[in-house]
């Protein structure tokens, strides 16, 4: 067994999804109050954008949603990083705009440390799975390691 974050790649491979893991547009209220707070996914091009290069996503490229609409952005920054815990450090200190896991930055948003901004648009979910190998009569004690990975990913839900 193992586990996946994002999109599944088509695989021979069978998945049961443990959890949601919706994303945040988020800074600090020092970058914002320096740099001025984006209104529109397309004002992103002038910011400082911290990247989390992953999997296979296309760096540097951002995809929003309101509605029916789709929106892409390109953004660059001088920072970028394989590490999400670099990235949220980054935009903790004020250098820049990042996109992170709700469970992520729930405390820091509560807080008063990051403010979520362009959040009446929609960033892709890069939900959690359990993948394996099994087609049919899936083992116990794999079916209850699953059971048990669902019941502790579950997060306090943040409230818009």
């Amino acid at each position: 067994m193992g586990i996946r974050f994002g999109t599944l790649p088509d695989s021979g491979l069978h998945a049961r999804k443990i959890a949601s893991h919706q994303r945040f547009v988020c800074a600090s209220p020092s970058y914002l109050s320096a740099h001025g707070e984006p209104r529109h996914p397309h004002e992103l091009s002038s910011h400082n954008c911290i990247v989390l290069r992953q999997n296979e996503d296309t760096y540097g490229n951002w995809r929003f949603s309101k509605e029916d609409q789709v929106c892409h952005v390109r953004v660059r920054g001088n920072l970028s990083s394989n590490d999400g815990e670099s990235v949220l450090s980054w935009a903790l200190r004020g250098q820049g705009i990042a996109i992170r896991a709700e469970w992520d930055v729930y405390y820091h948003l509560k807080d008063g440390s990051l403010r979520r901004i362009l959040d009446e648009y929609e960033l892709p979910n890069a939900d959690i799975y359990a993948v394996y190998p099994y087609s049919q009569n899936l083992p116990a004690r794999i079916r209850l390691l699953i059971d048990y990975f669902a019941e502790r990913m579950k997060i306090v839900p943040f409230n818009r």
